[in-house]
């Protein structure tokens, strides 16, 4: 073992040279170019700042995909939107190869609102995007702001051959470059990618699945459809390992492999510097080296360098759901940012990404400190304004937690050298903290790339420097199943949940209560209505039993008294008729009947043109609107006796004696003969005493025929029967 070096003061740069060998780099100049979407060709660079005239570094460093890289796949979708990206630059001369970082601001315009309008302009609105291209995005999240300004006002001329600001904006980059401003050795690694706190309390647990897969080089896919918070998750993930940020020199093409080779071990150690006890206990832990990929955002056209076969594992994103139909190739592990779901697709690596019950206790810990001080208005800092809580905090529980793995695995190597040697075990350390970590975890840990570079520039004897132990060790105790419970619950989201259902209930609640009442109404509205019709049901049947009740018999006795009244009426009017007769009825018919040659008028005295109402006795004192008049039956053939007993119109009396004339006039005529069709029929039954007998029997009703025949009778011949006013010479 190689005892360090510790010194209670001195250079904190010369022992950060003494553990990294990193020869001095030439300044890069950051560039600033434009990308246009051509309706025709798509995106394609359109202009370049801080490059000699002439030069294109696109064409020149085999930058074609830049383009596509710098207009994300739905960044039409927004009105503003980032993409991060990294580049590739070949060998220059004495510099070797290297990663360079891309930021791209895209933003769109209506065509219509142009100033001068080109002519390959076709489409309705013009997208184009910014981009600043740098050796390190360690200044990301400041350069994000000023781009967005720049981009924004650059828009705002709504003439884009104007390209006055970006020249500016690329001179401004250069000067503070060359001021040493954006000193890259610098501890800026938090203020990039998205807040510590929304990240855990977004995935909590998973939070630290997240970074242990990490550290196991998986091929590591993220999907979304905002770019700009897909590239953000993926920078945070990676910052919780320190120093990572400043380290990324070979993430943009998995042949790249500086890092490994200029590393040294380090061989001293100041205790009060945390960058010194960082780099003495082997961080960062380097992910990108050798066969590794890092891409924020990665295009479609970029997948073919996915698929090949010197490309071991890698973290990329993606806004193409097409990627999602192919996980299976392009993935181990498929983290959707849209739907907040992990799915591990490898089951070797789901195995051992099993979290310990020391890991879960930490990282709930962690969660609940969170949960704790959450602040929606303000979700980047914790609501007391304190410490627990905040950004600071999250990032150093990570790094203790690290120093702590590092150390822990460090002893458990260390006890697997000296398996028969009981002296080598630490009588502080309680069996073998690496177990806490997971076992499945730290035999997948030390087949990686990352272990092997680690291991091999580092002490033996870390554990000597840092505990190892574990931040959370111990078994699984009561607390922590109450811990979890807890978190499931509030994981549940029940109170929300219950107060969405209150509202409903109660929602629900008063529209039942008004239904109810409704139908309450109604029925109570039915109930009256039923008991008033009963009511005057009842009125109307005891009004009915109050009523005298009717005496059959003398009913009966009525009828008839009626009837015989009738009989006995009708009986004095062929008295009367027959009185008359004598008298002279007979020659004056039947001189007409001989003057006349029997016309058509009729036994009833009407000629063919007295057809009016006056001459069918409409009088009240004609025989037609008497109570006698015969049925139609018998009328007709009584009438159609007297067919050719026409008078002439000299010799026909009144209204009155001309209908009785004709009366009795049918009566002398020949009885033999048969009579024609009566050709008016009787306008309404006869009634005697204003009585009309509708019910009485027809024996009882008495024709033409039998009052003539009544008239015969020898005995009647001399009496005149008198009518019913007592005048013998005119009918009643």
């Amino acid at each position: 073992m190689t005892t360090p070096n510790l010194e209670n003061g001195g250079d904190v740069v010369a022992s950060l040279a003494s553990s990294v060998a990193v020869a001095a780099k030439p300044i890069f100049i950051p560039l600033v170019t434009v990308v246009d979407f051509h309706h025709a060709r798509g995106p394609e660079v359109e202009k370049w700042f801080g490059v000699p005239e002439g030069t294109d570094p696109a064409a020149d460093w085999d930058w074609s995909l830049l383009p596509f890289m710098a207009l994300s796949d739905g960044a039409h979708a927004s009105t503003e939107d980032f993409s991060y990206f990294t580049l590739l630059r070949p060998a220059v001369g004495d510099q070797p190869a290297t990663s360079l970082f891309g930021i791209s601001c895209t933003r769109q315009l209506d065509a219509s609102q142009l100033l001068n309008r080109p002519a390959d302009v076709t489409r309705s609105t013009v997208q184009k995007a910014v981009v600043v291209i740098a050796d390190s995005p360690q200044f990301f999240g400041m350069l994000r702001e000023r781009l967005s300004v720049v981009t924004s006002a650059w828009f705002a001329q709504r003439e884009f051959t104007d390209c006055e600001i970006l020249r500016r904006f690329q001179d401004s980059l250069k000067a503070e470059k060359e001021r040493g401003q954006l000193n890259e050795e610098e501890d800026r690694d938090q203020y990039l990618g998205m807040s510590l706190r929304e990240l855990v309390r977004e995935f909590k647990w998973q939070t630290l699945v997240l970074l242990k897969c990490c550290l196991l080089q998986p091929k590591m896919l993220f999907f979304g459809a905002r770019c700009e918070r897909l590239c953000m998750m993926q920078f945070s993930l990676i910052s919780l390992i320190p120093g990572l940020l400043r380290n990324l020199q070979d993430c943009a093409g998995p042949e790249l492999n500086n890092y490994e080779k200029k590393l040294t071990r380090p061989t001293s150690l100041r205790t009060s510097d945390r960058n010194s006890l960082l780099c003495y206990m082997g961080l960062p832990l380097q992910i990108f080296g050798k066969g590794s990929l890092f891409g924020p955002y990665t295009p479609l056209q970029q997948l073919d360098i996915l698929a090949d076969f010197g490309t071991k594992s890698y973290i990329v994103g993606s806004t193409n759901s097409l990627l999602l139909q192919q996980k299976d190739r392009y993935s181990d592990i498929l983290i959707n940012l849209d739907d907040d779901t992990i799915n591990i697709t490898s089951s070797s690596l789901r195995s051992a990404l099993a979290l310990s019950a020391s890991d879960r206790r930490w990282i709930d810990f962690i969660t609940q400190e969170v949960n704790d001080t959450w602040d929606e208005k303000n979700p980047g800092r914790p609501n007391h304004m304190g410490y627990r809580g905040s950004e600071e905090f999250i990032r150093m529980q990570f790094e203790e937690y690290l120093l702590s793995l590092i150390s822990s695995v460090k002893y458990h190597n260390y006890l697997a050298q000296n398996v028969n040697n009981p002296k080598a075990v630490l009588s502080y350390v309680e069996g073998d903290p690496a177990m806490d970590f997971g076992s499945e975890w730290v035999e997948y840990w030390a087949k990686t790339e990352n272990y092997r570079i680690w291991n091999a520039n580092t002490e033996s004897h870390l554990f000597d420097i840092v505990e190892p132990k574990h931040p959370c060790a111990g078994g699984l105790t009561i607390d922590d199943v109450s811990r979890r419970i807890q978190q499931q619950v509030q994981e549940l989201h029940l109170d929300e949940r219950f107060a969405v259902g209150r509202e409903v209930i109660g929602r629900n609640a008063a529209t039942a209560r008004d239904k109810a009442s409704t139908m309450f109404n109604k029925l109570y509205a039915d109930m009256e209505a039923m008991r008033e019709a009963q009511r005057k049901r009842a009125e109307e049947s005891k009004a009915a039993a109050a009523a005298p009740p009717v005496d059959l018999a003398k009913a009966q006795q009525t009828v008839n008294s009626v009837g015989a009244k009738a009989g006995a009426y009708i009986g004095s009017w062929a008295s009367w008729a027959g009185e008359k007769r004598k008298q002279g009825w007979g020659r004056s018919s039947g001189s007409t009947a001989s003057s006349t040659g029997g016309g058509g008028g009729g036994g009833w005295g009407l000629s063919r043109r007295s057809k009016g109402p006056s001459e069918f006795g409409s009088e009240k004192g004609t025989p037609l609107n008497s109570p006698g008049f015969p049925p139609e039956g018998k009328a007709a053939g009584f009438r159609d006796s007297m067919v050719g007993s026409e008078r002439s119109e000299k010799e026909r009396p009144g209204i009155q004696s001309s209908f009785t004339e004709s009366l009795l006039d049918g009566v002398s005529s020949d009885a033999g003969s048969s009579p024609p069709a009566s050709p008016r029929k009787a306008e309404r039954p006869l009634s005697a005493g204003g009585i009309t007998p509708k019910r009485m029997g027809q024996s009882q009703l008495k024709g033409i025929d039998e009052v003539v025949a009544e008239a015969k009778v020898p005995a009647q011949k001399d009496k005149i029967a008198p009518t019913p006013e007592g005048n013998t010479d005119a009918a009643p």
